[in-house]
């Protein structure tokens, strides 16, 4: 396991993000959770145990770039460094497909899926840069692979926006000692799922992946030596 290290957690009210905040603060990391509703943090916390104890719940919206510069300076003056930060928030719509997709819900995807990503890499990479150390991880979706009408045009755009904002950071930050990993997971039986036209039935998520295999993904990404970098992973249900 790498050295102990102040992470962030986006998405974690649920999901993906959930099961990365609780594996990072068990492995001992002190870890800033975020999301919209307060609630769902505090349930995070709970689920974690005694390992809540290392859990901050922080109530951000990353998909307003005012939100996220108020929130970067929050958790800098609470924590001083940041060396982890894992962008699990993602959002898609029912109405989704080019015919009937709205410009307010592409707006919406995109600020939640890619931009929110972007702006807290921008919240923490100057301090990481200037410590010369720090892992980012993009959980992605393997999406950004290959378009489909299940996924929808402006989810998969984000996805692929978000799969080039990893190989820019590493293409830039790796000689200040940043890396930067893309998980790109196939179906996971999360609350997302309620939000395709046609929701799977209950045998159509016994055989996805869960969000704690996602979770192992993102930990070997920030637990190998700093000198390696795992720069993507595409993970699908067996």
């Amino acid at each position: 396991m790498s050295k102990l290290e102040n992470a962030v957690v986006t998405g974690a009210g649920s999901g993906v993000g959930r099961s990365i905040a609780i594996a990072l603060a068990s492995q001992g990391h002190r870890t800033v959770i975020l999301g919209r509703r307060l609630d769902s943090l505090k349930e995070t916390a709970a689920l974690a145990g005694e390992a809540g104890s290392r859990i901050l719940c922080m109530p951000c919206d990353i998909s307003s770039r005012e939100s996220v510069v108020a929130m970067g300076r929050e958790v800098l003056k609470e924590l001083g460094d940041v060396g982890i930060l894992i962008n699990a928030a993602g959002a898609n719509v029912p109405r989704r497909s080019l015919e009937v997709l709205s410009d307010a819900d592409y707006h919406a995807m995109m600020d939640t899926n890619l931009n929110g990503a972007y702006w807290c890499v921008q919240a923490f990479l100057p301090g990481m840069r200037a410590r010369r150390t720090g892992t980012i991880v993009n959980v992605v979706s393997d999406a950004a692979k290959q378009a489909s009408p299940k996924a929808g045009p402006a989810y998969s755009m984000s996805k692929f926006g978000l799969v080039g904002l990893t190989q820019a950071i590493n293409a830039e930050e790796r000689g200040n000692g940043v890396r930067a990993c893309a998980l790109l997971p196939g179906d996971i039986d999360t609350p997302l799922l309620d939000k395709r036209p046609a929701p799977p039935d209950a045998q159509a998520r016994s055989r996805m992946l869960m969000p704690e295999d996602v979770a192992e993904c993102a930990l070997l990404a920030v637990n190998l030596p700093s000198r390696a970098i795992v720069e993507e992973i595409l993970i699908r249900p067996r």
